[in-house]
């Protein structure tokens, strides 16, 4: 496991987040590092998430990944942008492939066995579980680790104040 999935698996809360602007990006992140939780992943969304996270990653005190990644390119605007890991909805080979050659962590996203499958066989050991609530949530995510152990989930879509508890509950 990378230095930086090693992270994420300690913090075990990434928060997702969409900037319409990249002049919020340092008050966030300052307030994620004075809340004890120096982590967050700046999605793709919106035309500021390169600058947002260019910001965020050049505080030095933030683990700042991009989100909703769908292309080798943004992939590219990524790195360029000092991202740590990239995160994406669903499992794309030219993403992974990508990030492979740039070094990057990268969390697919998987929730069939077919798709976890497909990530094993590109050497990844987490995926994505997306989206976590309308895919089966906790019962869902154990009953797949069974037949895949070692491999660790990161559940988004549906993880709420609500059920957080349920989901931190998985090992």
């Amino acid at each position: 496991m990378t230095q930086v999935m090693a992270s994420l698996a300690a913090h075990r809360i990434v928060p997702v987040v969409v900037l319409d602007s990249a002049e919020a990006a340092d008050p966030l992140a300052a307030a994620l590092v004075a809340g004890g939780l120096p982590v967050a992943e700046v999605t793709f969304r919106t035309s500021a998430a390169a600058e947002s996270i260019r910001i965020m990653a050049a505080r030095g005190d933030l683990l700042v990944g991009a989100g909703t990644v769908l292309t080798p390119q943004q992939v590219d605007a990524a790195a360029a942008a000092g991202a740590s890991f990239v995160v994406s909805p669903g499992f794309s080979r030219a993403v992974v492939d990508r990030c492979g050659e740039l070094g990057l962590p990268v969390l697919p996203g998987a929730v069939t066995a077919t798709e976890i499958q497909a990530a094993i066989e590109a050497g990844l050991e987490t995926v994505k579980f997306f989206p976590a609530g309308t895919s089966g949530g906790p019962a869902a995510i154990k009953a797949l680790a069974a037949p895949f152990p070692g491999l660790r989930f990161v559940p988004t879509g549906g993880v709420s104040p609500a059920n957080l508890s349920e989901y931190l509950a998985i090992d």
